[in-house]
């Protein structure tokens, strides 16, 4: 019995909610933009300002030899780094106490 009346209270309120959509208008309402007064117009633009402080502009062209950027970061080759992980692996891989369930 109280199921049966969950499931009617339940029906009732779904069917409540689903009247509500005619409240919805169906008119059509177009965004309008209102005018403002202060519109862009032409102007001077502001004078520049030197982000650098006091100091004059600099300009540089050329080439840079690849000794002035440094050296770079030196890569170990994988073929190695395996070898060296398969060493180690082999040093490591017997036990040294051996543990019995008797």
């Amino acid at each position: 019995m109280k199921i049966t009346l969950f499931a009617l209270c339940f029906l009732c309120a779904s069917a409540a909610f689903g009247q509500t959509a005619s409240v919805l208008s169906s008119n059509v309402n177009p965004t309008t933009i209102q005018d403002h007064q202060a519109r862009a117009t032409e102007h001077a633009m502001r004078p520049e300002d030197n982000l650098r402080g006091d100091s004059a502009y600099s300009y540089g062209k050329g080439e840079q030899p690849l000794t002035d950027f440094g050296t770079g970061k030196v890569e170990i080759p994988l073929g190695d780094v395996a070898r060296a992980l398969r060493k180690t692996q082999a040093a490591n891989r017997k036990a040294t106490k051996v543990a019995t369930n008797d």
